[in-house]
């Protein structure tokens, strides 16, 4: 991989392990340390995502107008203050304000980063954005496990560690100040290139693709949400459950080797990488709703770490690929926003039917809602191809 694209995937290392002490922690404090409601927990991880949604187009927006840098930059200041004033004041409703504008920066941040690996090493094709999403999972591998033994001590140190890490990782950003390819790259911003869309066929395709994502992170969520409160009613220990997340990123870094061959094979097939995907999803989820051990809650998570594998780094090389030229963070911001939709229904769906339901029913339901995810997934190229028809359709009537 370029020089370029390795300061990318260590800062992306950093700024994961950071947000991790925090992220799958969220809930039980939430629930059991403020004595809020899974409900009311959803409700305010669900305001964290929805400012996290603005960011991301926000971002996108930055990164096309200014470049990468001054984005990140920009995302990174106002993580790092939110950051500052969580450590500080920290019980209700202060939480819900420093977490909603932690969301809010944390947003700006990623499209960021995603649109420069695309500019940067274009012909790196899935490889760049795997390269990303692994660093991603080796954060998750360490983060929750030092957060879990951290808590352990006490739940305040939590927000201090995650501030520090993110303190480093405004310095580490200062080198992306060396990647040259933002200052060719600003004259085909959104301002050279009229700003509006004149074709919106890729920008439908990828609409289409991320209901798809939306929905497969809607469940997904329900790992640091839901599932993180019902590991503790069933007396599994906070440290064992950090653990899932550790066990999380190192089959995520070490199956790379295991799943290879199969990428290879289907390198331009991406919509048999996804259904793949989703086909861990699914089973993972059918063994959560019957788990009542940490063995089972092991099984599954090992089952979806595999699909994320395939569906994670996929869905932002298509948004890539969509990207009309001088749109990449607008495409990336797209598809991020779709991600962070799903985080932010996930946690209020989940506790409601948690609340009304019960765990078993909510998986059940879950894991029928993520069945759905086929369609998007399927024709997500529909748009695409009926533009081909109708350009066929053209050339053939001008033959005539």
């Amino acid at each position: 991989m370029p020089k370029m694209v390795w300061l990318l995937v260590i800062g992306m290392l950093v700024n994961t392990t950071g947000n991790s002490f925090l992220w799958p922690l969220n809930t039980i404090y939430l629930n059991e340390h403020l004595g809020q409601s899974l409900s009311v927990a959803g409700l305010v991880l669900m305001a964290n995502a929805a400012a996290g949604v603005v960011g991301n187009l926000l971002g996108g927006y930055l990164f096309d107008k200014i470049g990468g840098y001054k984005t990140i930059m920009v995302g990174i200041v106002i993580t790092i203050i939110g950051l500052a004033l969580l450590t500080i004041w920290h019980g209700w409703p202060h939480y819900v304000y420093f977490l909603t504008l932690i969301g809010f920066s944390g947003g700006i941040v990623f499209p960021s980063m995603y649109a420069m690996v695309g500019i940067v090493w274009p012909e790196g094709g899935r490889r760049g954005f795997n390269a990303i999403y692994l660093a991603q999972n080796v954060g998750v591998a360490f983060g929750p496990v030092l957060a879990g033994l951290v808590a352990t001590l006490s739940f305040d140190y939590i927000f201090s560690a995650n501030l520090i890490m993110y303190i480093v990782f405004f310095f580490i950003a200062f080198s992306y100040a060396s990647i040259k390819v933002e200052e060719s790259y600003a004259a085909t911003t959104m301002l050279s290139e009229g700003g509006k869309l004149k074709d919106r066929t890729n920008l439908y395709a990828l609409c289409i693709l991320g209901i798809g994502f939306m929905i497969a992170w809607l469940v997904y969520s329900q790992w640091t949400t839901t599932i993180s409160s019902y590991t503790q009613t069933l007396d599994i220990p906070l440290t064992q459950y950090s653990l899932l997340w550790t066990v999380n990123g190192l089959i995520i870094v070490l199956g790379q080797p295991l799943i290879k061959p199969i990428v290879k094979r289907l390198e331009d097939n991406f919509k048999a990488q996804l259904l793949i995907g989703l086909a861990f999803f699914v089973a993972s989820f059918l063994v959560v709703s019957y788990a009542g051990t940490f063995k089972m809650f092991l099984m599954a998570m090992i089952i979806i770490s595999f699909g994320e594998m395939f569906i994670f780094p996929v869905v932002p090389t298509i948004a890539s690929m969509l990207a009309p030229k001088g749109k990449d963070g607008f495409f990336q911001g797209i598809v991020n926003s779709f991600s962070t939709l799903g985080k932010m229904l996930g946690p209020f769906i989940g506790g409601v039917l948690a609340d009304s339901y019960g765990m078993h029913i909510t998986f059940i339901i879950l894991t029928i809602v993520m069945v759905a995810a086929i369609v998007p997934f399927v024709l997500y190229n529909l748009p695409l191809r009926r533009k081909k028809a109708r350009e066929l359709a053209v050339e053939k009537s001008s033959d005539n």
